[in-house]
């Protein structure tokens, strides 16, 4: 399903002119090589292009179309007209050795069989190159050896006559398009899993590069390498029967996908990636403002899910986004030279918007008045699980996953979203930032059906719930002792939040009788604060029973609402004030 909706990607994407068509790719591309007609290196010619990288300014290869890389494992394969130094060149930082003669005498005989019968001025320079470059003596070549350590580190190198280079030349465009046409492989033909068809399989599939933590050089996505995985001894990809099309379109597609890094983000250890069938950039725009929110861009994320909400179309520029396009979400990890899909979800573009409102409803909560976001995207949220004192600020790689498929999809949250919420909290001794009583108010009415839940985004005074009006006691008795104590640096928060929250029968008489000693001193010092505190008491004590031996993990969460939509009613009250 995943090659599928890809294959069908690709070829939006190439009815558009946005990828190569099939045979071609594109490179980063570091150095140009200037030869003579007569095959001689006339100068090394920088491809590099600057690029503002944070407040940096760096100069990063080029992307250039070129003939199509073969897949490298450890063996020696050239690739035509578009190589490292060891290929091109047949040498490396440290000079030569057998091992790069041998990366040059595969690179010299596909290039001479390839141009044997090429017509142009461009053919003729790359044969008489390959024909009378000896490695060797390359130190000898002024214009290598004013390049050496550039042309050595690494980067892809082209032939060129002055800005021209080989590739475009159409001789040589016709010579390997030949070459491809009439070329087959040792492998097998078979039925294809993506398009159905018989077809020429895929030995080896080409790398997807970009995902964080995965090779440099790219990670393979369909691979197999050990005997336990080959079923008939159907080795290499055989065992997953991919036609080279299929294997050449969905390799394509998602390295372009990638590489839209406006498009895409990370969440915990996977890259997410997004797109609409159709390949309207337009409709990638609107999900990703919708899930990764910024404080400057709330207004239009708003104005989306209002049209949503009245069934109006949605606008993205001169745009109108259909409700109806289908729309795909992937999530890739790294796994060493291979890539793992965390997840793939496919809807209606308006159904995922649809959730995604739903979603941003449950976790509407009463925010500090400096709180200047209406939205809290799914980074952002996720970043409430983790401690933002440590140098890894990253969640937990399979449950910021899950956490973003269940929103998409509308369904239950991973229950370890709200038990990691309620260990930070319990970490950090009651700190209970509004993110983190989202999450809580957002998985208690998904989760747990609590269908009274959509009245909890403020305080909710009428509520008789016993974990939210204990909640409410504990920030009340905090709120007494700062007032009896102005300037303490330790609040009864600090010492006895956690065991107030899990067990309160053994901690509320414990502070109901400090509270006393703290009344006291507001009598003295604060008459009207004692008035207020005295009735506010009253009226959250007679809707207790009695103190519970111990709350429920939901009933925790119930308690940590009740603390803070107390906390912020009486910062309300002091900016009224």
């Amino acid at each position: 399903m995943i090659l599928q909706a890809l294959t069908k990607y690709y070829e939006s994407l190439a009815e558009q002119g946005k990828v190569d068509r099939e045979g071609w790719c594109k490179a980063k591309v570091s150095y140009g090589i200037n030869l003579s007609k007569d095959g001689k290196i006339l100068g090394i010619i920088s491809l590099k292009q600057e690029e503002k990288r944070g407040k940096k300014t760096v100069w990063v290869p080029q992307q250039i179309k070129v003939p199509e890389m073969v897949t490298r494992s450890s063996g020696v394969a050239a690739n035509f007209l578009c190589d490292n130094s060891k290929y091109i060149l047949g040498i490396d930082a440290d000079g030569t050795n057998q091992r790069i003669l041998n990366c040059f005498e595969a690179a010299k005989e596909k290039h001479l069989s390839l141009l044997s019968e090429t017509k142009g001025d461009m053919a003729q320079a790359v044969r008489s190159f390959f024909e009378n470059w000896d490695p060797s003596k390359a130190s000898e070549c002024d214009e290598i050896r004013e390049k050496w350590e550039d042309i050595t580190d690494g980067g892809n190198l082209i032939f060129c006559m002055g800005m021209n280079y080989a590739q475009d030349d159409p001789f040589i465009q016709e010579a390997w398009e030949r070459a491809r046409s009439t070329s087959s492989e040792e492998g097998q033909t078979g039925t294809c899993l993506v398009t159905g068809q018989k077809a020429e399989i895929s030995r080896i599939h080409k790398t997807i590069k970009g995902v964080p933590g995965a090779q440099s050089s790219g990670a393979a996505l369909v691979s197999f390498n050990a005997p336990a995985f080959e079923s008939y001894g159907k080795e290499q990809s055989y065992n997953a029967p991919v036609g080279k099309y299929a294997e050449f379109a969905y390799t394509t597609a998602l390295n372009y996908l990638l590489n839209q890094r406006e498009y895409t983000f990370q969440l915990g250890d996977s890259m997410i990636v997004f797109w609409a069938e159709s390949a309207e950039e337009a409709y990638q725009a609107a999900f990703f403002e919708s899930v990764d929110p910024k404080p400057d861009n709330q207004e239009e994320i708003r104005g989306i899910f209002e049209n949503l909400k009245k069934d109006r179309p949605v606008q993205i520029g001169d745009i109108i986004l259909n409700s109806e396009q289908r729309f795909y979400i992937l999530s890739l990890a790294p796994n060493a030279a291979r890539l793992s899909v965390r997840f793939f979800y496919q809807d209606s573009f308006g159904n995922m918007l649809k959730n995604l409102s739903a979603h941003y409803e449950r976790m509407e909560m009463v925010k500090p008045s400096w709180e200047d976001r209406e939205y809290l995207g799914v980074r952002d949220m996720l970043s409430e699980t983790v401690n933002q004192n440590s140098k890894d600020k990253t969640p937990v790689p399979n449950m910021a996953a899950f956490v973003l498929q269940a929103i998409l999809s509308g369904t239950r949250y991973p229950a370890s979203l709200y038990t990691d919420v309620l260990i930070r909290i319990r970490a950090e001794q009651g700190k209970v930032t509004w993110g983190r009583a989202a999450i809580i108010k957002a998985y208690l009415i998904q989760n747990d059906n609590w269908k009274e839940g959509v009245n909890y985004m403020g305080l909710n005074e009428e509520s008789r719930e016993t974990a939210y009006v204990l909640g409410r006691l504990f920030s009340v008795l905090e709120s007494i002792q700062m007032e009896a104590n102005p300037g303490i640096k330790a609040t009864i928060r600090d010492r006895y939040f956690n065991s107030a929250c899990a067990t309160p029968a053994s901690i509320f008489p414990v502070l109901v009788k400090l509270k006393n000693s703290h009344m006291k001193k507001l009598e003295r010092d604060k008459g009207s604060a004692k008035v207020y505190y005295e009735k506010l008491l009253t009226e959250l004590m007679g809707k207790l029973d009695e103190y519970p031996r111990r709350l429920s993990l939901e009933e925790q969460g119930k308690f940590i609402l009740g603390y803070y939509h107390q906390v912020q009613k009486k910062y309300e009250k002091k900016e009224e004030k």
